[in-house]
Formats: C-alpha cells, sequence, structure tokens
C-alpha cells in the first residue's frame, strides 16, 4: 500500500478526557476531517472536583485571566482563536463582565461545549471510564490522546506512571513564583552563590533584621488558600509552603531557604541577617524564580508580601506561587517534542497533565495536539510557531530540560529575551508586537486548516 493510500483510508483518533484540553483537541481533529472517539467518565464516575455532567467543567475560578493582547495570556487568546479555537468561541459565547479579564458563565459555557461536541458529526462521545492506556476500548485507535486532566483516575494515573517511570510523574505541585528580572532592583540585589561567591547563577537580596522579622510576620498573617479536601495532602519536606515554615518559628526561615551562609554583600563586606536567593528561570536571564518561596498564599498576598524582600519593591510577578493536588509528567524527559510519550509511541498527552498551568494554558496545548496530530495522520507536515510567540513559547517549556520542571502558565519569561530597546513601561507593548508578527510570519508560511 502506497503512502497515498495510507493517507486516503479513515483515520480516528480516541480522546480520553472531556475537558478543555480533550474537548479541543477532539473539536480541531474532526474538523480536520478525523473521526474521534472522546472518552469521558462523567456521570458514571466523577472526580473529587467535578461535579456536574457536562464537559469542560470549570472546577476552581470562571476566569480565563487578561484578556489584554499585550499580555502573554491575552496573546495566546488571540493565537487560539487564529487556530479556530472551540474554547474561545465559547468564552466569549458565555462571557460575563469581568473588567480585563475573560470572565464565564461557567454552566452556559460546559453546556455550549457540550452542545458543540455531541453535534459534531465526527465526535462520538463514548461516557465511560479508561482505566490504562491498554484498555480495549482504545485497541482500534490510530492515536490515543490521554487529556485526563490533574485529576486524572487513580489506576490510569498508576499505569501512566509505570509508562513513564516513577521519577518523571507528579501528584503534587509546589510552585514559587517568578519575577521579571528588569523589575528587581540591582541596586539592592547582588550577583552569588553560597559555595561559588564568583558565580552568576543566583541574584540574592540580603535583608536586616528588622525586614526579615517583619517578613515573617506578614506570612503569619496573611490571607491563603484553603486546601480542598481532595487537596489535603502531607507536604514533603523539601517543599514546604513558606508560610508554614514561618509558623514553625520566627528563625526557621533564617536557617532554612533564607540562610545568609556563604552570601557576602558586595556593597557592605558583611553577610546580612537573611537573604532571598533568586534563581535564573531561563538561559537569558529575564526571569527569576524565588528559591524556597512556594505558598499557598493568596495571590494578591503574594504580591503584597513578597514586595517586602529588598530588591522586589516593584516586581513584576509573571507566575505566582501555588501548591495543589496535581497530576503531571516531567515532559522534557517522557515526551518527545511533539507530545508523544517516548515509551509508549502513539500516545499523546494533551492539557496540563503535560506540565502547563491553568485553564487557557491547557485548552492551547490540547488545541495544538489536535492541529498537530491531524497533520501527522494525514501525511502533512506542520512546524511548531516560532518561540517568540506565545503558543510557541508554552510548547518551548515542555520541550526544554530543566533540573526542577515544574507546570508553568503562559508568560513573557518563557520568550526569547527581547533585543530592542526601550523603557521598561513599553517592554510588554514591544513584545506583543514581536510575537504577533512572529506569529503572521508563521501562519503565512505553514499554512493550517484554520488559515
Amino acid at each position: 500500500m502506497t503512502e497515498k493510500d495510507m493517507r486516503s483510508e479513515p483515520r480516528t483518533v480516541a480522546v480520553v478526557g472531556g475537558g478543555l484540553a480533550g474537548c479541543e483537541c477532539a473539536w480541531r481533529l474532526a474538523r480536520s476531517g478525523i473521526a474521534v472517539r472522546l472518552f469521558e467518565m462523567k456521570p458514571d464516575r466523577f472526580s473529587p472536583a467535578h461535579s456536574s455532567p457536562d464537559l469542560a467543567e470549570l472546577v476552581c475560578s470562571n476566569s480565563l485571566r487578561s484578556d489584554e493582547p499585550e499580555s502573554a495570556v491575552g496573546l495566546l487568546k488571540l493565537e487560539m482563536t487564529d487556530l479556530d479555537s472551540l474554547i474561545m468561541a465559547a468564552a466569549r459565547a458565555t462571557r460575563v463582565p469581568a473588567g480585563k479579564a475573560l470572565a464565564v458563565d461557567r454552566e452556559l459555557f460546559a453546556e455550549w461545549v457540550t452542545r458543540c461536541i455531541q453535534d459534531e458529526p465526527l465526535i462520538t462521545l463514548v461516557r465511560e471510564e479508561v482505566r490504562t492506556l491498554d484498555d480495549p476500548k482504545l485497541k482500534e485507535a490510530d492515536a490515543v490522546v490521554v487529556a485526563a486532566g490533574p485529576l486524572a483516575g487513580e489506576e490510569l494515573a498508576e499505569d501512566l506512571r509505570r509508562t513513564v517511570g516513577a521519577d518523571h510523574l507528579y501528584f503534587y505541585d509546589a510552585i514559587a513564583p517568578i519575577v521579571a528580572a528588569d523589575s528587581i532592583d540591582m541596586n539592592v540585589a547582588f550577583w552569588g552563590s553560597r559555595y561559588n561567591p564568583e558565580e552568576h547563577d543566583y541574584l540574592n537580596c540580603p535583608m536586616d533584621e528588622e525586614t526579615y522579622r517583619r517578613l515573617h510576620a506578614e506570612l503569619l498573617t496573611a490571607r491563603k488558600v484553603a486546601a480542598r479536601d481532595f487537596e489535603k495532602a502531607l507536604h514533603f519536606e523539601a517543599c514546604l509552603p513558606i508560610e508554614t515554615l514561618a509558623e514553625r518559628g520566627e528563625m526557621t526561615m533564617a536557617f532554612g531557604p533564607l540562610k545568609p551562609v556563604g552570601l557576602i554583600d558586595p556593597r557592605t563586606g558583611a553577610q546580612s541577617f537573611a537573604v532571598v536567593q533568586l534563581r535564573a528561570e531561563n538561559r537569558d536571564k529575564t526571569a527569576f524564580n524565588l528559591v524556597g518561596f512556594q505558598t499557598k498564599l493568596a495571590y494578591p498576598e503574594q504580591e503584597r508580601v513578597f514586595r517586602l524582600i529588598p530588591g522586589l519593591e516593584r516586581a513584576e510577578f509573571l507566575r505566582l506561587g501555588s501548591m495543589h493536588r496535581n497530576t503531571y509528567v516531567e515532559a522534557p524527559s517522557a515526551l518527545t517534542p511533539d507530545l508523544e510519550l517516548r515509551s509508549r509511541p502513539g500516545i499523546f498527552l494533551a492539557g496540563q497533565i503535560t506540565g502547563v498551568e491553568g485553564y487557557v494554558e491547557s485548552a492551547a496545548c490540547g488545541l495544538w495536539l489536535g492541529h498537530a496530530l491531524a497533520a501527522k495522520l494525514q501525511g502533512r507536515a506542520l512546524p511548531p510557531p516560532p518561540p517568540e510567540t506565545a503558543l510557541g513559547a508554552l510548547l518551548g517549556h515542555l520541550r526544554t530540560p530543566a533540573k526542577n520542571f515544574q507546570p508553568s502558565n503562559v508568560n513573557f519569561g518563557l520568550m526569547p529575551e527581547l533585543k530592542a530597546r526601550g523603557k521598561k513601561a513599553l517592554r510588554k507593548a514591544l513584545r506583543a508586537q514581536r510575537a504577533r508578527e512572529a506569529w503572521a510570519r508563521w501562519q503565512s508560511s505553514a499554512p493550517h486548516p484554520a488559515a
């Protein structure tokens, strides 16, 4: 049989999970002429976070975050819309007033997506749970997409753990905030490693005793996000929330992640009372992680409290910290650049289980995989969008090896360094302009079904 004959044969993809990523992927495949069997375990079985039988149920906030075209997530929405996103169409159709954010009526949103999926002739919605990667229900598919989300069923998650290896599957997020490099006060922060002072791997924010004690006091009283019942898990001692360390005693942080040992402030020639270390998040060192500051503080509280740290008074937070129940793989080692399991060819992952964070990012991942997998099954080449774009940067995060891989939402820190000069206030606009120009060039040179 020739390659042309193979391309003309009907293709079928099994998609496991009817959340944002699964629905987006299934929709895109079907719109590209690929038959899809979409498996969803509801209503026979619900995860601890779900209660509606509808697809694409939003279990946390009803906000899809900023709709500003000069924000990273706003750019991602524009790119998704260009790719004929089901989720973006649903969000626009069911939006509610939320200022500069895109928020939706969650019930209408889920009903809208469910109706679209059910009305699509090439999608067969199967209300059954898939428990393993070798489930007989998947046998006849040309490819399998697992988009089971952060609360994948225990049996499926355990099978996935065996498949990728225990060292490459995680069940709990411990995420520290990330700040933009150009928002750090370099008149205060200094370079240096505890044991190799000449190295420039870390930026250090020195604190005197009064500032340290104020930070400690604020951590004790700041508003926290309460854990839901299914998230009440013990934390590893190595990744306790910073506020939990503060609760253990006034000096616990100073003898832990904020210990000043080996860090001499070149401006004073002395060791400070405590030091907050910032670790570079990318090669260009445009974004820095607050080492040891994984947290359950509410988002506004994080910005208020962490700006008490000397050098971070005007910090721009590219990502805020969190700790919650999640299931995700170490994508750079477990997945190919095409989001295919290295250990199980023919099985792909989409959505939050890959290591993206957030509603929009999960949907974007499913949307991209739908496009890419359709192209692959139809014998077409579809190069990924460039890293200067929001989608390209997000996919790049899943492909870039990291010593401590963590889920990430889309942010400008994932993109290449901005070479053009400009005032700090204009850099977001310059990044956004560069992204849109790169996206337009990519679209013209790599046409896709939505073009």
